[in-house]
């Protein structure tokens, strides 16, 4: 049975947790959503990306009750591989990632929370890293990326769940919305990033994740060479004429 289900339309793949009850994060669960991610890669069809999780949770983190017996050598090297890669494939996918967050987003989950690039929630849905009240560490660095250095720490060491109405104050979501305005809201953004030049999100994104890690000058330097890229595709000359002629563009991804 699949955990992670797809539905694509209007060049809008929406990506769904589905391991009830809570979308705990199984090895069969993170192997399928990473191989469901790589595939965006070479879709035409996917411009923009919606991750969210089934019923009233995003996802309360790792699976606890059946873990499997990492006794056996390398068997705990190669979990933990799995585990880092499926954030890989989320960050450097080609396409843009909104994460419509439903409810609890907890340990792992906040981790992919983390590696999306735009995060929505709703007002049931809060955030935290459990991990010290179970005996495990993990989901710190993901944290740590988006929050402020002060709260991330104090999730970590004391288990503190931040409601959704906190992060949007603090400025780490876009927006907090009741829960049957979720899904509309970050719909109309994924159609509207959608709807851009295909190759201009690839770049953009592509710009953004590598220039994080980046001094100023070097990061600039990079996103020069991103829109100098850009200015020669067919999209770009199509970009001016519909702007002259008042009228949307029709980009076809050249």
């Amino acid at each position: 049975m699949s955990l992670v289900k797809l539905d694509i339309a209007d060049f809008v793949a929406v990506v769904t947790l589905a391991n009830p009850p809570v979308n705990a994060q199984s090895m069969e669960l993170v192997e399928e959503l990473t191989m469901t991610f790589d595939t965006f890669n070479d879709r035409d069809d996917v411009r923009c990306i919606v991750l969210t999780g089934e019923g009233k949770h995003f996802s309360a983190g790792a699976e606890l009750k059946n873990r499997a017996d990492l006794s056996a050598p390398g068997a705990r090297w190669r979990r933990n591989r799995v585990v880092r890669e499926v954030s890989y494939a989320i960050m450097d996918n080609a396409k843009p990632t909104i994460a419509a967050v439903n409810g609890s987003a907890l340990g792992a989950g906040l981790g992919l929370v983390a590696s999306c690039d735009i995060i929505v929630a709703s007002t049931n849905a809060v955030f935290g890293l459990p991990e010290v009240d179970v005996g495990l560490m993990g989901g710190g660095k993901h944290a740590a990326r988006i929050l402020p250095h002060s709260l991330a720490r104090r999730m970590m060491l004391t288990g503190y769940r931040a409601p959704a109405e906190e992060l949007y104050r603090r400025g780490v979501i876009e927006a907090c919305l009741p829960p049957e305005e979720l899904m509309p809201w970050v719909m109309e953004m994924a159609r509207t990033i959608a709807s851009k030049s295909p190759l201009a999100t690839r770049l953009a994104k592509d710009s953004m994740r590598t220039m994080e890690t980046m001094p100023l000058r070097d990061g600039y330097i990079y996103e020069q060479g991103n829109t100098a890229k850009l200015a020669k595709t067919e999209d770009a000359a199509e970009a001016v004429r519909a702007f002259v002629e008042k009228r949307p563009p029709v980009f076809v991804g050249r």
